[in-house]
């Protein structure tokens, strides 16, 4: 019951994202705000993950503690271990390639099946927009893959013994959350999701993924450079 909740609070679909899309250009290019993403981050990522967080280590009633617990949790902090970096090399390239492919297929299909092409975002315009957008990105990765991967998968292995299974649960789920991308974006979320999914299951690796979550957002808002 508690991931449902967590779910239907944090992601469902549309709830949040609608109240922060902004008027969307001719060109079919969402504009760039540094203070809405600012906004965002401060209310509702950062919220997002607290509550998460707070969950996840067990609902401690010690401050102290948690606030403890929490810092040995993010092994971001300590050295970089192995299946982070394993994680990272593969990840990244991986959700890039998935990008390419998926770029191709709808310059194929979009028009000839009558599927509009996909939103694209527009790069920040300068350093502040920058740093806004990096961390805005980063805590965007984090908190979807705390929830979808790192704690629902844990929470479904309880229930479902087959990795497939729990996968395809987590995936759907996940793009599910990015309806409001349009047809596009809801495969571009499921083929990304299962990708990470199975790079987790593998892997074990939180801040591998996440930030190969982070820094693809990233490399997306990058070539929005093209589309300014």
């Amino acid at each position: 019951m508690e991931p449902a909740i967590l779910y239907f609070v944090l992601f469902f679909p549309g709830v949040y994202a609608s109240g922060f899309m902004p008027d969307i250009t001719a060109n079919g290019t969402i504009p760039f705000s540094a203070i809405r993403e600012l906004g965002r981050t401060v209310t509702y990522i950062i919220p997002s993950l607290a509550l998460l967080w707070y969950l996840i280590l067990g609902r401690p009633s010690d401050g102290t503690q948690f606030i403890k617990m929490g810092w040995a949790s993010f092994s971001l902090l300590k050295k970089p271990q192995k299946p982070d970096i394993i994680s990272l090399l593969i990840g990244f390239p991986g959700l890039i390639l998935i990008g390419f492919a998926l770029s191709t297929l709808i310059s194929l299909f979009s028009h000839n099946e009558g599927l509009a092409p996909p939103l694209k975002v527009e790069a920040p315009h300068d350093i502040f927009g920058w740093i806004v957008m990096v961390i805005s990105c980063l805590g965007t990765g984090y908190l979807e893959e705390s929830y979808f991967r790192y704690y629902l998968l844990s929470k479904l292995e309880n229930q479902l013994s087959k990795p497939i299974v729990r996968i395809v649960i987590s995936t759907i789920l996940f793009s599910l959350c990015h309806i409001y991308e349009g047809p596009w974006g809801i495969i571009n979320s499921f083929l990304a999701g299962f990708f990470l999914s199975m790079l987790y299951i593998r892997y074990k690796s939180l801040n591998g993924i996440a930030l190969t979550h982070g820094l693809y957002n990233i490399f997306v808002y990058a070539i929005g450079i093209y589309n300014s």
